[in-house]
């Protein structure tokens, strides 16, 4: 059994760090969570652009429709995408028990205490350029921790739950994907609506994408936080 106190979790980020103590660094991400990142970000911008052409449709091609399979090569780079982040998402969840003490903030956020909500507002003041400093934290901040959650890793499971369900309905009634997923039709009869509800969510994950890269480049210029963190796993707090 695994020990996961809050002890020995600090205990081990520490001897993490150990490299970077002499520059004033912390390492916060490890490897295996910044692979995750960009290969997800990438399966993202696919099934995102994918998504769009499949729901709008693609503009008329000349010629028989044998003669070209433009159609069936979206829907191709889309699926696969889709089992590329499906994949990489259930590895995530492993690497979340794994890891060190950051690599869990994405998938449990203290909703309970009464100082996270605090912490929240605080960082919605210093976001709206009303309070004067941030709080200072090495992994996500709490506002972060809490649009994480609920705009990426709740919307990433239903993503994850209504395409394989869309999928497997194609696939038939006695494919693996429905056989797991296909009760989705059981709270949606109507598959239609569990395609508007599978594109709905795509926006959902555009939205965060914009205010995360936002984000990301307002806290480099106002906090002095080094953006690289997610490409070398160290965090620096520049005064």
């Amino acid at each position: 059994m695994l020990d996961k106190s809050p002890q020995r979790l600090a205990a081990v980020d520490s001897a993490q760090a150990g490299r970077g103590v002499g520059r004033g660094v912390t390492y916060v991400y490890e490897a295996p969570v910044r692979l995750w990142h960009w290969v997800n970000a990438a399966a993202i911008l696919v099934l995102g652009i994918t998504g769009y052409l499949i729901g709008t449709g693609t503009p008329a091609m000349p010629g028989e429709a044998s003669g070209n399979l433009l159609f069936g090569y979206i829907r191709f780079a889309h699926f696969s995408a889709g089992y590329v982040l499906s994949v990489g998402f259930l590895l995530r969840i492993y690497w979340s028990l794994m890891g060190n003490s950051h690599a869990m903030q994405i998938f449990c956020v203290p909703l309970w205490r009464r100082c996270f909500w605090r912490e929240v507002y605080h960082e919605i003041r210093w976001y709206a350029f009303v309070a004067g400093e941030p709080e200072r934290h090495v992994g996500h901040n709490r506002l972060a921790q809490l649009a994480i959650f609920f705009m990426f890793t709740q919307t990433m499971t239903f993503m994850v739950v209504t395409g394989f369900a869309l999928y497997g309905q194609g696939a038939g009634d006695d494919s693996w994907q429905y056989e797991l997923f296909g009760w989705a039709f059981a709270i949606w009869p109507n598959s239609q609506d569990v395609h508007t509800w599978h594109h709905l969510g795509l926006w959902v994950i555009v939205t965060f994408a914009v205010v995360h890269i936002y984000v990301v480049i307002r806290e480099d210029i106002m906090s002095r936080r080094s953006i690289s963190s997610i490409i070398s796993g160290e965090r620096e707090l520049r005064d």
